[in-house]
């Protein structure tokens, strides 16, 4: 073989995955390991940049040892990592604190104090609003899930730290600062800080009257570069010390979203992909800036050129099935020291298939985290409905993974709206979308074809390694959609149409119900 080879880095909440892929798509080895959550005394949820580093090298010198050939012909590494997380560091590139996560919740009132004014929207200044919708596509999250809530929170509470923050970095460029030793954002990354001019998807800026209103200095963000762009050469203690060459360029890669619309295959414009991981996302690049503010929709830049991405994001689709592994299932208490289950999901799917559609019944709303889209609702819990008797857990079961296939059909229209068009075939991409049984239910819930990408857990790698490869110049991006592979394409079960469709009317009142009783609760 002599195609050249990307080091592709997938940096999610749970673990660190490394790649070697070929620029045509080809995996030829894939190692992992998994990385803890810090969940703080006042309600924060962290993670440790060096344990994301640690886990790197180990992971990445175990592939290149298994895979010495294969390693020689690597010619860039490119990182695809959770977004949303924000990093102090000195003028040395030393994490001045842990990562806050895209799930700590803490800036909200400092965000909310900096913002407000004498009319409000949720708190922030009506006008205030209306300059960053205009610019940038959207606005801070409120609810203080963004950099720009992270930075007021550090800012505000953490003076000391904030005093010696040489620059506020997302996760992706953390880790390409880790690789080159340059600081530096992506067009992706930067996006959730809220200060820049997003007019032009090829030419993002700084615009000072939105640094200026979000209260953090121009001196602590980096300079900004194109996903494709090449941000520097492997440092050399780097590449000594996974046996590599420090030619090897780092390109600047993307944030997960991004890169995973660009490895399910989805690159024309408005060609849908769905997103099942920890969270979850409908995402489709179209060639318009547009916000949709009710029901928290924005096309923010991507790394396709002349292209912006339609991003609907849900707070938590295969984290449900975590927790139902995790603490209902197998939790290990008096009732079940020990439990060996290796693969739990493969497990969980054929129960599924043996319960009909419905559920028997059961329904489960999946907000166990919050929502975001279609609406913004941090206080909204998930909870299981119409229980009796007669039902069991595998009932259970089979509801939680239609409960958030419901949810993802909810966010379908505000998503087929904003399009100005219908969704009539979507690819499906993550680690939920292994789930034969799974894509069924979607096709079914959502009456949309479902198109299965081949080995799609590797999705954001893929990704990853074909912004590689465009900052190589091996490909562009128009030539990614004869590139992806298809496992199986699933059509909606019509027999299910009907119950399908009231569930769904069930689903939507159970939120107009309950969004009340979940407010006073959590609030």
């Amino acid at each position: 073989m002599t195609e050249p080879i990307i080091l592709a880095v997938d940096l999610g909440t749970s673990s660190m995955k490394v790649a070697l892929i070929t620029v045509s798509g080809k995996v030829l080895g894939w190692e992992a390991e998994p990385l803890s959550l810090i969940h703080t005394p006042d309600g924060g949820v962290e993670q440790a940049p060096d344990e994301w580093w640690s886990a790197f090298l180990s992971a990445a010198k175990r592939l290149v040892t298994k895979n010495q050939e294969s390693a020689s012909l690597i010619r860039a590494v490119c990182c695809s990592t959770q977004g949303e997380g924000t990093i102090p560091v000195d003028r040395n590139g030393n994490a001045l604190s842990n990562c806050i996560l895209w799930m700590d919740m803490r800036g909200a009132p400092f965000l909310k104090k900096q913002l407000g004014g004498l009319i409000n929207i949720d708190g922030a200044d009506v006008f205030k609003v209306l300059r960053f919708v205009n610019l940038t596509g959207g606005m801070p999250n409120l609810a203080g899930k963004d950099p720009a809530g992270h930075m007021l929170f550090i800012r505000d509470t953490q003076p000391e730290i904030y005093s010696k923050t040489h620059k506020f970095l997302n996760v992706l460029d953390y880790m390409n600062l880790r690789l080159t030793g340059e600081f530096a954002a992506s067009f992706d990354s930067i996006v959730t800080s809220w200060v820049t001019d997003n007019r032009n998807p090829n030419d993002l800026r700084y615009n000072d009257g939105l640094i200026s209103m979000l209260g953090i200095e121009r001196a602590k963000l980096p300079d900004v570069v194109p996903c494709s762009a090449v941000v520097g050469n492997l440092k050399a203690d780097v590449a000594n010390a996974l046996g590599l060459s420090s030619a090897i360029k780092v390109v600047a890669g993307s944030i997960d979203n991004t890169a995973a619309a660009i490895g399910s295959g989805a690159v024309e414009d408005y060609q849908a992909h769905l997103y099942i991981g920890t969270s979850s996302w409908i995402t489709a690049h179209v060639p318009f800036k547009k916000t949709d503010v009710a029901s928290s929709l924005a096309s923010i830049p991507c790394a396709v050129p002349n292209k912006y991405l339609l991003t609907a994001l849900q707070a938590t689709a295969g984290g449900n099935l975590t927790f139902l592994r995790d603490n209902i299932i197998y939790h290990k208490d008096e009732l079940l020291q020990e439990a060996d289950v290796p693969d739990i999901f493969k497990v969980l799917d054929q129960i599924t298939a043996r319960v009909p559609a419905g559920a028997n019944g059961v329904i489960y709303t999946p907000w166990i985290w919050g929502e975001r889209a279609p609406v913004e609702d941090k206080t909204i819990r998930a909870g299981l409905y119409n229980l009796s008797l007669n039902n069991t857990r595998e009932d259970i079961i089979r509801a939680f993974l239609e409960g958030i296939a419901l949810n993802t059909k909810w966010l379908m229209t505000p998503v087929e709206k904003f399009l100005g068009r219908k969704v009539d075939s979507i690819n499906i991409v993550g680690g939920g979308a292994q789930s034969d049984v799974w894509c069924q239910i979607f096709a079914d819930v959502m009456n949309v074809e479902i198109k299965q990408v081949n080995e799609p857990v590797y999705a954001n790698a893929r990704g990853a390694a074909w912004i590689g490869a465009v900052g190589l110049g091996e490909i562009k991006f128009e030539d990614v959609s004869k590139l992806v592979v298809f496992k199986k394409t699933y059509s909606p079960n019509q027999s299910n149409r009907t119950l399908y469709n009231e569930r769904f009317e069930i689903f939507k009142s159970i939120y107009k119900q309950m969004k009340g009783v979940y407010k006073k609760l959590n609030s």
